[in-house]
C-alpha cells in the first residue's frame, strides 16, 4: 500500500509531517509513504532524524496552498502544490489513500474533481469521532456541505455505517438522526423526511437523537447536515478543552487532592487520551474514490501518524468499494435513491 501525505499542509509542516510519516512507518513495515513538497526542504528534515525507517520516500512539489488561499482558486492555479501532487497519486492510482492537514476546503475540491466521487453518491461528507461512554460515534457530515437535502443524509448514513464497521470494527453499528427531540415527529422539515428514508432502509435504525444522546453512546453513527455537525464538533472540542483547564484549577485550589495526583494519574492519562482529537487522526471524505483523511490545521505528529494508519486500513480493506456496493443494494432491493 502507498500512502501520499501532504508535507507541507499545516500550521506545522513540515516538522509534523515528517515525525508522523516515521512513527506511522515504523508501524507499516510493508506499506510505503510518500511525502509531497519541496525536496531539499523535507530532505533535510529527514536528515535531522535517526533511526529513519524503510518505507518513506519524497515527491517533490515545489508549491504550497496556503491555509487562507481561497480553495477553488487553489485548486486551479496551484497544480504542482505538494497537496495537488499528493491527490493525483490518488487519481491515477500510484497510491490508495492521501493525508493532509492543509486547508480543508482545497482538499475537498480537489478530491472532488480529481479523484471524483463514487457513482450514485450526490455529495460525499466529512465524518469526525466523538468520544462515547462505551466507545466512538461517527458524525457526518461536519462540514462539507453546508446545506442537504434527505436524499444526501441517506447517504451519509449508508457511508457512515460502512465506515464504522469496516475501519472502526463496529458490530452492527447503529444509526441515530439529529433532531430537536426523540419523538418521530420532532424536527425540521430535512429531518422530518429523512427520518422516513432512514427508517424504510436501515435496521439498526434507532431514530431520532438528541446532542446529549451522542455523548451517551446511544448511536455509533450520528447523521446531520454540515452546519450542525459542524457546530457539534467544535463545541465539543471546545468542552473538552474546558474540562481538563476546569481539573488542573480544581486540584491547585485543593492541596490535599493536588497531593493524590500521582494515584490520579493513570486515570487522568486514560481520559485525556480518549478525548484527544489527535488519537482520532483525521477526518475521512467519505464518498470519493479513494481514501481521502483530511486532518486539523494545528496537527502535532501523534495526530498525522493516526491519519496515516486509519487511512491505511481504509485503503486495505477496500471501503469505497464497500460502500458502492451498499448503496447499490439501497437502489436495488429498498427502492431508487
Amino acid at each position: 500500500m502507498r500512502i501520499a501525505l501532504d508535507g507541507m499542509g499545516g500550521d506545522n509542516a513540515p516538522t509534523a509531517q515528517i515525525e508522523g510519516a516515521i512513527l506511522a512507518a515504523r508501524e507499516l513495515p510493508d506499506d510505503e509513504i510518500i511525502i509531497t513538497g519541496d525536496r531539499e526542504l523535507l530532505g533535510r528534515e529527514l536528515s535531522l532524524r535517526k533511526d529513519v525507517p524503510r518505507g518513506i520516500s519524497l515527491e517533490h512539489a515545489p508549491e504550497v496552498v496556503e491555509m487562507n488561499d481561497e480553495p477553488a482558486a487553489a485548486y486551479r492555479q496551484k497544480k504542482k502544490s505538494s497537496l495537488a501532487v499528493a491527490v493525483n497519486m490518488v487519481a491515477d492510482g500510484r497510491a490508495g489513500a492521501i493525508v493532509s492537514a492543509g486547508n480543508s476546503g482545497a482538499v475537498m475540491a480537489a478530491a472532488l474533481f480529481d479523484i471524483k466521487r463514487i457513482e450514485g453518491i450526490s455529495r460525499p461528507a466529512l465524518a469526525s469521532f466523538f468520544p462515547t461512554i462505551n466507545g466512538t460515534c461517527v458524525i457526518l457530515d461536519v462540514g462539507a456541505n453546508v446545506d442537504s437535502r434527505p436524499l444526501h443524509l441517506l447517504q451519509f448514513a449508508l457511508m457512515g455505517k460502512v465506515y464504522a464497521s469496516e475501519v472502526l470494527g463496529v458490530a452492527n453499528p447503529k444509526i441515530g438522526l439529529l433532531s430537536i427531540g426523540e419523538e418521530d415527529s420532532k424536527g425540521n422539515e430535512l429531518t422530518l423526511e429523512t427520518f422516513g428514508l432512514i427508517k424504510a432502509r436501515e435496521k439498526n435504525f434507532v431514530g431520532n437523537i438528541e446532542g446529549r444522546d451522542i455523548p451517551m453512546g446511544l448511536a455509533d453513527v450520528a447523521v446531520c447536515d454540515g452546519f450542525i455537525g459542524n457546530v457539534i464538533l467544535k463545541f465539543g472540542e471546545g468542552v473538552g478543552e474546558m474540562l481538563f483547564t476546569l481539573i488542573k484549577q480544581a486540584l491547585k485550589n485543593h492541596p490535599v487532592t493536588w497531593l493524590s495526583l500521582p494515584f490520579l494519574w493513570a486515570a487522568m492519562k486514560d481520559l485525556r487520551k480518549k478525548a484527544d482529537y489527535s488519537e482520532y487522526g483525521g477526518a475521512p471524505l467519505l464518498g470519493v474514490r479513494g481514501a481521502c483523511f483530511i486532518c486539523h490545521g494545528r496537527s502535532n505528529a501523534k495526530s498525522i501518524k493516526n491519519a496515516l494508519m486509519k487511512a491505511a486500513i481504509y485503503a486495505k480493506r477496500d471501503t469505497t468499494r464497500k460502500i458502492e456496493e451498499r448503496l447499490k443494494e439501497y437502489a436495488n432491493g429498498n427502492g431508487s435513491v
